[in-house]
């Protein structure tokens, strides 16, 4: 094997998938400025944060997943230079996912009573129901953001939404700060503060990626001037086969981690508040590798309008390659740092809850150590996916990852998770061998395929 035919293509591929990665990192980021920030309230305060979040999880997954149907279609659409297909595919899309964004929000806001069905302790469900009344909002400007982002990255524009992102994160950083604390005149808001930043952030980053792509070149002649409510059919039942599967790939893979969230609550708020530590620095280093499953998913989707296979599969592998290096390597930062980084979410000093927080540092401790395993093939998955979705096949991956998160992972994570078993370290290896049998399966799938769309090629030339 001559790995330079893979390695030549980091640097593109890192051009491409940085942009995102950032951009991913920043929809991280407020998650994890809303931690570090609450956590300084108490652990009901950060157990409260993840309870309201595991219902967004759920939405997010569904909108964010449905979107990515987009991006595949603009790149066959550009790589191509078919600009009505371009255009058909942004309007559309644009259009689904704003009504899609508001199905969301209503279904959120209406399911809040589910908490209380779902023996979690009544101090966090007391505080997490006004967070979440105003974080459900924002999924309609969220899935909005989405919709123009795909549509951005199809076109290989991928470090627009990161500008995006960046000027949210600034703006929810700040709001944070003022209206969770009460700086500055402001009222001190708690964790319903970190609810009314991350609303408005999300508003701004709409606005400021929608108007930027109006006035860039590229763009701009297919988002301009388009009759958002002359629909066709035939682009609308396409980009919904195309979406909904996708969206079901990341909601079966989210609903484990949020089952997750939900177990741990059975156990008490202390892990419920550990899991969240362990969930959000593990979702950070899962944003690189989304990074690169979009670079995988544009550029196999560029492929594919070039109907050009063996150049497809050589550009993926090469693209699996550097996930799998990132993956190493985030793995060996948790093992080595698994005491020290839970630290960061905790005020150590705060002498009357210092028994809860010791406990907490303990079990996330521990969590970071099935986290550190599972880096090599939660990025593999992932990136594979991406990689499927760029040759728009959807089916068959939406079936295999339903395997690997609920008839594998799941009943792994209910069995272990048992207080009498091993707590919360069980629920994560659940997680563990959900996400190892996705990324064997999801290979298999992309190998046969490609094998057999060259061989096809073939046989016909």
């Amino acid at each position: 094997m001559n790995l330079a035919q893979y390695t030549s293509e980091f640097k593109y591929n890192w051009q491409l998938a940085a942009p995102v990665m950032l951009g991913m990192l920043g929809h991280t980021f407020v998650s994890f400025i809303d931690n570090i920030m609450v956590g300084q309230l108490g652990t009901a305060e950060l157990a409260a944060v993840s309870l309201g979040n595991s219902f967004m999880f759920i939405a997010m997954s569904i909108g964010i997943g449905f979107s990515t149907a987009i991006t595949p279609l603009i790149a066959e659409a550009d790589s191509s230079d078919n600009l009505q297909q371009a255009r058909s595919a942004y309007k559309h899309g644009l259009f689904l996912c704003t009504t899609l964004g508001i199905l969301l929000f209503l279904m959120v806001y209406f399911s809040k009573p589910l908490m209380y069905l779902m023996n979690q302790p009544e101090e966090v469900v007391a505080l997490a129901i006004p967070y979440l009344d105003l974080v459900a909002f924002s999924l309609i400007p969220l899935v909005i953001f989405q919709a123009i982002k795909q549509f951005s990255d199809g076109m290989s524009m991928t470090k627009y939404p990161m500008y995006a992102t960046i000027l949210a994160n600034i703006v929810n950083v700040a709001l944070n700060y003022v209206l969770i604390f009460g700086k500055f005149g402001f009222p001190e808001l708690g964790i319903v503060g970190a609810a009314y930043g991350t609303l408005a952030s999300r508003f701004i980053m709409v606005l400021y990626l929608g108007i930027l792509l109006r006035y860039k070149k590229r763009s701009a002649r297919i988002v301009n001037n388009i009759k958002i409510f002359v629909l066709e059919g035939l682009m609308i039942k396409r980009i919904i086969n195309l979406g909904s599967l996708s969206a079901m790939q990341m909601f079966f893979e989210v609903a484990i981690f949020t089952s997750a969230i939900w177990l741990s609550g059975l156990l008490g708020k202390n892990p419920q508040a550990a899991n969240q530590i362990a969930l959000n620095l593990s979702s950070m280093t899962f944003m690189v590798a989304m990074g690169l499953s979009v670079a995988s998913m544009i550029r196999v989707g560029n492929q594919k309008g070039l109907q050009n296979f063996k150049e497809l599969r050589r550009i993926a592998f090469s693209i699996f390659l550097l996930g799998f290096l990132f993956a190493i390597f985030f793995a060996g930062i948790f093992f080595i740092f698994h005491k020290s980084l839970p630290n960061i979410y905790v005020d150590l000093n705060d002498a009357a809850n210092y028994a809860d927080n010791m406990e907490v540092l303990s079990i996330a401790a521990k969590l970071l150590l099935a986290a550190a395993f599972f880096q090599i093939t939660d990025s593999l998955q992932v990136i594979v996916l991406g990689a499927l979705r760029g040759l728009q096949d959807v089916k068959i991956p939406t079936v295999l990852t339903f395997i690997s998160y609920w008839v594998v992972g799941f009943p792994v994570s209910y069995f272990l998770g048992k207080e009498d078993m091993y707590g919360s370290f069980g629920i994560w290896l659940g997680l563990l061998a959900g996400l190892s049998t996705a990324a064997i399966l999801l290979f298999i799938r992309f190998n046969w395929l490609t094998l057999k769309l060259i061989k096809t090629k073939h046989e016909l030339t």
